[in-house]
């Protein structure tokens, strides 16, 4: 089990008589590189988002049909032109998950079809409830977010982007925003075109950070001193990070450096001065700690988070800002072959789970409970477990050469096409993942925002 370094301050510990004998200086800021050290807590986590984001594709290909059954020669062809998948790979993929996805054969035509097991089926139907129960706190979250904001508005398509980690539903333009006028106002930008949201009324019960909820707590239970607190962060270092003692001086320093509130109107001050400089930079932290605390996973990929870098005045380069506070934020590269960087905040996880779950994600890791579950516990046919297993059987090879003939011959696909009346499903139907990891829309306006 990891353990992590937690950075604690007493006064009467020697580190405090060294703060008191030794002069303060520049050379004790926090370093603005630093190398990053990875957990592997969080990078497992993203190995296993990993397979339950590819499932969830596999998933969309399959309910996109009103029957909900799709031929495997047809999700083949689907597989290609909207996932890049090679020749046969979505049917070697779907077989590795007997508890998600069950293959089975037409008693007349001899064709496979798939579907979803009846465990899946649960799990969609737990996290669709779990999504329209929460849909009051969503309307919360998009508020706060908006409030962040310098100007109240944010784009509509950057939110549609993030929907999913905000809690919001994928009709939230019509279900959320036009439903609750009295929050949410909706308009078209004249120089651009664009739709944005824009805030109604900022209430002022809404801006309390999650951050000074938090000090609150700690006051209240621990009996800390408010004043030590008052501007404080809970740093929590990773496993294997190098804690010198002008590092914990330069932390110490930045820990009682006053900021502005992310919710706090600015434009009347001089940011001109090194002062509020550092007070600015301070407050892109909390920024940053805010915007991830009203995620439903207090978690969110850095390219999203660059979307709003203009609106809530973010750092052009996020990644090496954020690694400067590896106490308090952590970036997985995991999951997308690196080509996401995924930004956990610490405080809100312990042993690789959320300590405050809700029912939403609860439902969402359900998913991942049934991408995780063995094989060997699922009661599928024997030819498709013979097949799994990789055994020389006849009914392995009746299942290969079922496969290929499928993807291969436009006999079977015609045959296909002839039970799309029984079974209602419509094979012209195309896919389009608005949400697919590359993020080509995403990377389009974050590249700029990151360095790596």
């Amino acid at each position: 089990m990891w353990k992590h370094k937690t950075l604690t301050f007493k006064p009467n510990s020697l580190f405090h008589s060294i703060l008191q004998t030794r002069p303060m200086s520049q050379s004790t800021s926090i370093p603005k590189k630093l190398q990053r050290v990875r957990d592997h807590g969080y990078d497992n986590y993203m190995e296993v988002e990993k397979k339950t984001r590819k499932v969830l594709k596999f998933q969309a290909l399959i309910l996109s049909h009103p029957s909900s059954i799709l031929s495997v020669s047809r999700l083949e062809a689907l597989a290609q032109r909207g996932l890049g998948l090679k020749q046969l790979e979505a049917g070697r993929f779907i077989l590795k998950f007997p508890h998600v996805f069950e293959i089975f054969e037409h008693p007349v035509q001899r064709i496979l079809y798939c579907r979803l097991t009846r465990k899946a089926q649960l799990q969609i139907d737990q996290e669709n409830q779990a999504l329209l129960a929460q849909v009051p706190d969503a309307v919360t979250r998009l508020r706060k977010l908006l409030m962040l904001s310098n100007t109240g508005r944010l784009p509509l398509e950057h939110v549609r982007i993030a929907r999913k980690d905000f809690g919001l539903p994928d009709d939230f333009e019509f279900s959320v925003i036009l439903k609750y006028p009295e929050f949410f106002r909706l308009f078209d930008a004249k120089e651009s075109r664009s739709k944005y949201i824009e805030v109604v009324d900022r209430d002022k019960k809404l801006a309390v950070c999650a951050i000074e909820r938090l000090r609150e707590k700690e006051y209240r239970e621990k009996g800390i001193d408010a004043e030590n607190i008052r501007f404080s962060f809970i740093v929590n270092f990773p496993p294997g990070f190098k804690i010198g003692k002008y590092y914990k001086i330069a932390v110490w320093k930045w820990q009682r450096l006053p900021y502005w509130s992310p919710y706090d109107d600015i434009s009347g001050y001089d940011l001109r001065s090194l002062e509020a400089q550092k007070r600015m930079e301070k407050r892109a932290v909390a920024m940053v700690h805010e915007l991830v605390s009203l995620t439903v996973e207090k978690k969110i990929t850095l390219e999203r988070i660059a979307h709003f870098r203009l609106p809530m005045d973010l750092p052009k380069k996020l990644k090496d800002f954020l690694l400067q506070h590896q106490g308090i934020f952590y970036i997985s590269t995991r999951g997308n072959h690196g080509k996401l960087h995924t930004v956990f905040l610490r405080e809100a996880y312990k042993k690789g789970e959320l300590i405050e779950p809700n029912a939403l994600y609860l439902a969402r890791r359900k998913l991942a409970e049934l991408v995780l579950l063995s094989p060997r516990k699922v009661n599928v046919d024997r030819e498709l477990v013979s097949y799994r297993r990789g055994g020389e059987t006849e009914e392995m090879g009746n299942v290969s050469r079922a496969l290929e003939t499928e993807e291969n011959d436009r006999q079977d696909a015609e045959r296909g096409e002839k039970l799309q009346s029984e079974f209602d499903c419509d094979d012209d139907c195309d896919y389009t993942d608005e949400d697919d990891d590359s993020e080509e829309v995403e990377g389009a306006g974050a590249t700029c925002a990151m360095s790596d």
